[in-house]
């Protein structure tokens, strides 16, 4: 992984106090990730890779930071710039994002890795606009680019943000419509010198001082300046709408092993829900509403929908949410040679499973049959 070195540069002094008390803070206790630069290394002129700044924050977007770190890693050793990522297949691509969810993420990662090869010669444009019509690239995305990689003061918001600012003016709008007041007062104390900094920093902040329970307040070099400490309701803010329950969808799973211990997958269409990964063959995901008994659900959930006729073993169910929906697969399996040709399927080797491109739902389904295949 490389950064990039530029001659160190006289900066003016910072506009916000919560902007110097901040960067001072993160001075001392940023955390240290593998696509972050130090604030020492920043201030003898080492900058960023944007190529690692946009790798690692669409790595980000729903995924907690721990689960992001092995992933960066693994796509830097593959894929150690831009153009290698253009060069690689979309499978590929999938295969090794395996896990990270939200799939649709990866292939607009392949596609905008293309483009930036093709239209801007391997080179990030360093401006907002075009950042934001590239694929996979939002308003969050692009402004953390633009401040991180290019110095370019950019108000960047993403959850743990969200949560400082509702704290340190005591927002009592509700989320999600909170979200343009929100987004105004972080640019009015974004500082114009290190603003990728006071970013990173926000983010540190929230995600090891302000928390979303229990925040060490008594630590937090913003106290001062904190509505919502000076309240003394901290953990009152960021007012929330009520959630509505999320529905759930029925449907079964169907783990077909060969006598020498393949398991067969296919591939699911390149639209839609996790579009284009691997999978067990499966059952349509049906959702049922109020009235739904017993037998009804066990009607979607049985064998009959199976690809073929067979002696199909129950294995039990498995639960997996998605952001809009919960499901839950009933699991079975049978032992066969053969299965009826298909343009889209194949047989896996079970000991190397771990190396196609499975969403974590079908890892559960093919743990169900197999047990501890994926630990």
């Amino acid at each position: 992984m490389t950064h990039i070195r530029y001659k160190a540069l006289t900066q003016k002094s910072t506009s916000t106090p919560h902007a110097g008390k901040l960067l001072a803070w993160y001075d001392r206790h940023h955390r240290i990730l593998p696509w972050r630069i130090s604030p020492a290394d920043y201030a003898q002129g080492l900058r960023p890779d944007p190529y690692c700044v946009w790798l690692s924050e669409v790595m980000l977007q729903q995924t907690t930071v721990e689960a992001v770190k092995a992933y960066f890693l693994k796509f830097i050793r593959l894929w150690p710039d831009v153009q290698a990522l253009a060069a690689a297949t979309e499978d590929d691509v999938l295969r090794a994002w395996a896990g990270l969810g939200y799939y649709s993420r990866a292939r607009n990662l392949k596609k905008c890795a293309s483009i930036i090869t093709d239209k801007y010669q391997g080179r990030f444009p360093a401006d907002i606009e075009m950042l934001r019509q590239l694929p996979g690239i939002g308003d969050y995305t692009s402004a953390a680019i633009a401040a991180i990689a290019f110095n370019i003061p950019a108000a960047v918001v993403d959850g743990n943000v969200e949560r400082v600012i509702s704290r340190l003016f005591a927002i009592k709008t509700a989320l999600p419509q909170a979200k343009s007041e929100i987004r105004r007062l972080s640019r009015q104390i974004t500082p114009q010198n290190r603003p990728g900094d006071f970013a990173q920093a926000m983010m540190d902040l929230g995600a090891t001082i302000c928390t979303p329970r229990k925040p060490a307040c008594i630590l937090c070099p913003l106290n001062a300046h904190c509505a919502a400490y000076t309240e003394g309701e901290p953990e009152f803010y960021p007012v929330k709408a009520p959630k509505k329950a999320r529905p759930v969808r029925y449907g079964a799973g169907f783990v077909i092993v060969s006598p020498d211990n393949k398991v067969y997958l296919r591939k699911r269409a390149d639209q839609g829900l996790l579009g284009g990964m691997s999978e067990v063959p499966n059952s349509d995901w049906l959702a049922v509403d109020d009235t739904a008994t017993p037998a009804s659900i066990a009607r979607l959930t049985n064998a009959e929908s199976a690809p073929f006729a067979a002696q199909w073993l129950p294995c039990g169910s498995i639960t997996h949410i998605f952001t809009h929906f919960e499901l839950r697969l009933s699991i079975y399996k049978t032992v066969t040679a053969t299965v009826p040709p298909s343009n889209n399927g194949w047989w896996a080797d079970a000991d190397r499973l771990h190396e196609e491109a499975l969403p974590t739902v079908m890892k559960k389904a093919i743990n169900a049959a197999l047990p501890d295949i994926f630990k």
